[in-house]
């Protein structure tokens, strides 16, 4: 594996530093936003800027109108974006409208992409991905699934209750996964806002950093026709898979970059901040949470790069992306953790942004699967590679 940077990927994290910088940190105090994320407006000035500078949903196809970027282009990127949390919602590259994008992409028909996908790569309409449902429905195991889809004429009735669902205030369509008759699970895309689709409340989270922020909806009896299915009927876990995979890994850039601003604002406070005589920095408890963040930072950065790598390959790396999971998500936790108890008292206010980065980021290490649910289906995967090479087989 050869890490190093291509030109024009080091020129266009050049351009996104830069844009982070200008355009994103200075409207983190825009009065646009509130515990529910950057409101449309703020959102509509930051799209208007990313389209001037040309870093408009960078991840998308080209004939879709983005870069198509590999991978290891898109890890760079996106931890440059991430340094604000603004920064994705700018570039358009946030969840769970990046996911969404990639999905599109990838199943979407023809027709479905120029209703829905074109829009949205243009910045104009948002998303939102419906499957996380209340107990005793799908939660971190999609199996319980217990939304439904009945066959009516030439379409489908779907009838549910959906939560956590990110974005789904202000969202111009939803993907909705549903359950068939025969027990298979099914893709369906629809408008917000018609007859059957009800947004019962926004739930107060702990981060505040995703436009629409979680909502609660419910779906009684709305019709979907044939031709809005999103893929082939019963294929829907599979799908689930295409845009889980890849999403994982984004989060992990974007995470990324917001762990190391709170280094970079903790290391700057080290090296000023006097106690006992001395700068903190010079302190051996404060220098060592330094060196830790950066072992955790570089260790973080090179799981990314390793399965963005993998993925330009054509793996699928569903292992990997579990793997880079749980690793970045504790990493980048452990080192905004510290940074928090770098600044005392400064980092459980907001005076500084460390605090807003640490509600933020906790949150990481539940959503798109929890750490323990990726570490067991890890341990069973391991398992089975054991058992197959013990019996002379080859592994999955």
């Amino acid at each position: 594996m050869d890490f190093r940077l291509e030109p024009d990927v080091l020129h266009l994290r050049e351009r996104v530093r830069a844009f982070i910088s200008d355009v994103a940190i200075p409207a983190e105090n825009d009065p646009r936003q509130d515990s529910h994320g950057p409101h449309e407006a703020l959102r509509r000035d930051l799209i208007e800027h990313a389209r001037s500078a040309g870093l408009l949903t960078p991840h998308a196809s080209v004939e879709m109108g983005g870069m198509g970027l590999t991978h290891i282009a898109k890890a760079v990127m996106f931890e440059e974006a991430g340094y604000s949390w603004l920064g994705p919602t700018a570039m358009n590259i946030h969840a769970p409208d990046e996911g969404n994008i990639h999905l599109m992409e990838e199943v979407a028909t023809p027709a479905q992409k120029e209703r829905w996908l074109r829009p949205q790569v243009q910045g104009h309409i948002r998303s939102c991905f419906a499957m996380t449902e209340p107990a005793p429905g799908a939660g971190a195991d999609p199996s319980m699934l217990a939304t439904t889809a009945k066959k009516d004429g030439n379409g489908y009735r779907i009838s549910g209750h959906k939560w956590f669902i990110t974005g789904a205030d202000g969202a111009n369509y939803v993907i909705i996964m549903a359950r068939m008759e025969d027990g298979s699970a099914t893709m369906f895309l629809a408008d917000m806002g018609q007859p059957g689709i009800t947004l019962e409340r926004n739930m107060e989270a702990m981060d505040s950093c995703f436009t629409g922020g979680h909502g609660v909806l419910r779906f009684d009896n709305l019709y979907v026709p044939e031709e809005d299915i999103l893929g082939e009927p019963g294929k829907g876990f599979r799908y689930a898979q295409i845009r889980l995979a890849p999403a994982r890994l984004t989060h992990c850039m974007r995470w990324l970059g917001q762990a190391r601003r709170a280094h970079d604002a903790a290391v700057e406070y080290a090296r000023k901040r006097q106690a006992f005589g001395k700068p903190l920095a010079e302190h051996e408890g404060v220098s060592f949470m330094l060196a830790d963040n950066d072992m955790d930072l570089h260790t973080a950065r090179l799981h990314i790069w390793h399965t963005a790598w993998l993925l330009d390959q054509g793996n699928r790396c569903n292992f990997e992306s579990s793997r880079a999971k749980v690793v970045c998500s504790e990493a980048q936790w452990r080192v905004v953790d510290r940074c928090v108890q770098i600044l005392g008292g400064q980092g459980v206010t907001a005076e500084k942004e460390i605090m807003r980065i640490f509600t933020d980021l906790r949150a990481f290490r539940i959503y798109d699967g929890p750490s323990e649910v990726h570490r067991w289906s890890m341990a069973r995967k391991i398992i089975q590679a054991a058992e197959a090479q013990a019996s002379g087989g080859q592994a999955a």
